[in-house]
């Protein structure tokens, strides 16, 4: 079944939900803090986001009017036959991105109604990458039909993409994400929610460059737009969406918080199904002969395991294992990286954005950070999200930095590298291996795999 086919996402009336978060506790309150999670990071977010969509421009007819909804904040808006005006980038010489004055008065607008008092209480979250205030502060009513005014008119849906640091998997997968989660907004195309018959236009007029580059394949057909593309022209967007953004307020995935001692968001195991399904790549049948572990290192000034080669052997004389060393790095490309992720039952690395490949890891998968690096929730929060199991480092007294580790916390302790005790480490492993072994979906697996060889 095609993933944008689900029926039962649970952000519709009178629907069942893709699955339900898992909390440690008792009772009432157990259930209490699973509705909480479900609402902080699973489709209980969407629902919520639904539920605030509102009408911010009424158009003047039915058949050539144009229409503008947002969502609190105005951290998503979808909008129909709206005027961009991009003419004054013709005097802009050197490129920008995070410009919050792209548009300037008069550079967006409609043939509609604005309700202004909606439009001042939803415009207080004005920042570069929280919400489209900066960008909607400058809509205007027109006196006539966009298409009478645009040299341009663009008829297929077009994504407007504010995205954060793309050389980075941790924040540039929040644009991605918050993008598959923008689809699920998009009721409105009905079966075309989810379409690839869709155009992205990056708000920036740098050339988009990214490693992760692979990733659009799973949400356009066609080659990324920049600002670039229309400077100096007056565009018509038959529908226009601007989706959630990579650090809003509350928003996901970055530093948000978290109902503690809850895990699963659906909607985080959703995506991760949906970039492996779109993106075709291969996750094999799971043998229940040895357990795969991928060691994660780094090419990098810091945070480099000093140890590395002692780490590996220490895996590899384990014939319960398969041992694999990988540098995600930009000689293997993307989908390689993914096929490696996806097939991997413990991943093991040291505090850094590679770990964020934990959120296309199977179901059973256990993340073992090495050392966090004293940032204790940025990995630990997204294992719970994805679902997926999460160990790190405890005993500090048997890690050691090639430097000492000053007062500064966080900040000083990721510029420094490390070697572990091989003894720790090796007793780690084993309780993240045991805790994939005792997961349920990998004994079914194993069951699976037995029942296929008999």
């Amino acid at each position: 079944m095609a993933l944008n086919a689900q029926k039962y996402w649970g952000y519709t009336n009178n629907s069942g939900r893709y699955s339900t978060p898992e909390c440690t506790g008792w009772g009432q309150e157990k259930r209490d803090n699973a509705e909480q999670f479900y609402r902080e990071g699973d489709f209980g977010f969407i629902k919520q986001q639904l539920a605030e969509l509102t009408q911010l421009c009424s158009p003047f007819t039915e058949t050539g009017g144009s229409s503008l909804h947002c969502t609190d904040h105005l951290r998503y808006c979808r909008g129909s036959e709206l005027m961009l005006n991009f003419t004054k980038l013709s005097s802009v010489e050197e490129p920008f991105r995070y410009n919050m004055s792209v548009l300037s008065d008069s550079g967006i607008g409609g043939y509609c109604e604005p309700l202004r008092d909606e439009f001042l209480e939803r415009s207080d979250h004005v920042s570069a990458l929280q919400s489209w205030g900066p960008e909607l502060r400058y809509f205007t009513q027109l006196t006539k039909t966009p298409r009478e005014l645009c040299d341009i008119v663009i008829t297929k849906p077009t994504y407007l993409m504010k995205i954060d640091a793309t050389f980075n998997m941790y924040h540039h997968f929040c644009d991605f994400f918050n993008l598959y989660a923008s689809q699920h907004m998009n009721q409105h195309l009905g079966h075309n929610a989810f379409s690839t018959d869709v155009h992205m236009l990056i708000w920036e007029t740098f050339d988009y460059r990214s490693p992760f580059r692979d990733t659009w394949e799973a949400f356009t057909d066609y080659p990324l737009w920049d600002l670039k593309t229309f400077r100096g022209r007056t565009v018509c967007f038959e529908n226009v969406i601007l989706p959630l953004l990579p650090r809003m307020v509350f928003g996901l995935y970055y530093n948000t918080p978290l109902t503690r001692g809850c895990r699963n968001s659906g909607l985080f195991h959703a995506f991760s199904k949906h970039i492996l399904h779109r993106l075709q790549v291969p996750v094999y049948p799971r043998l229940p002969r040895k357990i795969r572990v991928t060691l994660l290192c780094r090419d990098t000034k810091y945070r480099r395991i000093l140890n590395e080669d002692e780490l590996f052997e220490a895996i590899n004389e384990n014939e319960a294992y398969q041992a694999t060393r990988v540098v995600f790095n930009a000689n293997i490309p993307f989908k390689q990286q993914l096929k490696i992720s996806a097939n991997t039952d413990v991943l093991v690395g040291i505090h850094g954005a590679g770990l964020t490949h934990l959120l296309f890891l199977p179901d059973w998968a256990t993340v073992f950070e090495l050392y966090n690096c004293e940032d204790h929730n940025c990995y630990s929060d997204l294992a719970r999200l994805r679902g997926v199991n999460y160990i790190t480092w405890r005993d500090k007294l048997m890690l050691f930095p090639d430097r000492e580790i000053g007062n500064s916390g966080e900040a000083d302790a990721k510029f420094k590298n490390y070697a572990f005790d091989v003894g720790v480490f090796k007793g780690l492993l084993k309780e993240a291996a045991g805790l994939v072994m005792n997961h349920t979906k990998f004994i079914a697996a194993g069951r699976k795999f037995e029942h296929e060889e008999l």
